[in-house]
């Protein structure tokens, strides 16, 4: 079983926690039948990215045999077979579609998201992944449609301002994610790197962090922000967020591969300056809902 669930890469649905931002910076996160949605919501995508792994490794299982970190995959390192990674994906393709349905019912933005998901995905993996640019372009597509996903799940429009940090941030994942791969393998584990030097990746992922922390601050301190928590105490977490973007430039700065998830969940520090954040940003937005709770 555990082979099974480190080939889902249950690890990696902490990116899906973009689901529940909607919700949370709405203020709805009290609200029992739209969180039960969200967490329904969650569910269907995170299977849906288990799937596209699964296809990935599939289609990649020579190259990744190749990789220093990822022929220790299930399917690279023969601990799954090919045909049973298979059947497992049409169990949760089933799920999925179950899943989804309780979560979106018939909304029909619900569904495209998920197929455009599903579908941009498998592009990838059949040899978009080889463009320069484009390659990026759909990592970052993947954060943007989690968080289109979550708005239309909990019904709850997002600022324009959150769109393009979330944007900016994932820009900067994706090219910081690409740096140290090209500088521990060269082209010899994606054909892609042989396009970029680090030179450029270096520039542009701190041009996207840069704007990232300046659209954030951008939203803190829009009126239309102030006037929804009936505070302005959200501009106090932009000094954190610089610390934390800070903290990860380092990592990746360090022995790091890049990936996200990996660089987060593999320091204590970080993943402090993370919980204090939440922490912060929770009583902003919902203390006084609490206290009133409360009483």
């Amino acid at each position: 079983m555990k082979k099974y669930i480190k080939l889902m890469r249950v690890h990696h649905y902490l990116k899906n926690g973009l689901i529940f931002l909607p919700l949370l910076f709405g203020g709805e996160f009290y609200n029992v039948d739209i969180l039960k949605n969200v967490v329904l919501g969650f569910l269907a995508f995170s299977f849906t990215a288990s799937i596209i792994y699964i296809i990935n490794d599939i289609f990649d299982v020579e190259k990744d045999r190749l990789h220093e970190v990822k022929k220790n995959r299930p399917i690279a390192s023969g601990e799954v077979s090919i045909k049973n990674a298979w059947i497992l994906t049409v169990f949760l393709a089933i799920a999925v579609v179950i899943l989804n349905y309780l979560a979106c019912a018939s909304s029909v933005a619900g569904w495209l998201l998920i197929i455009f998901y599903v579908l941009i995905n498998i592009g990838y993996s059949l040899g978009l992944k080889n463009v320069p640019l484009l390659d990026i372009a759909i990592l970052v597509s993947g954060f943007i449609v989690r968080l289109l996903y979550g708005s239309v799940v909990a019904d709850i429009e997002i600022s324009n301002w959150l769109y393009l940090t979330v944007m900016s941030v994932s820009f900067y994942f994706g090219l910081g994610k690409r740096r140290n791969e090209t500088i521990k393998q060269g082209s010899s584990s994606r054909k892609v790197l042989q396009f970029y030097n680090q030179n450029f990746l270096d520039k542009n992922m701190y041009m996207c962090l840069s704007l990232a922390i300046v659209f954030y601050s951008l939203w803190c301190t829009d009126p239309n922000t102030i006037s929804l928590y009936n505070n302005n105490a959200i501009i106090w977490t932009i000094p954190l967020i610089i610390l934390i973007c800070m903290k990860y430039s380092l990592n990746i700065e360090g022995n790091s591969h890049g990936d996200p998830i990996d660089v987060i969940l593999h320091d204590k520090t970080l993943l402090a300056f993370i919980f204090i954040y939440g922490i912060l940003l929770f009583c902003i937005i919902y203390g006084n809902t609490f206290l009133k709770m409360l009483v």
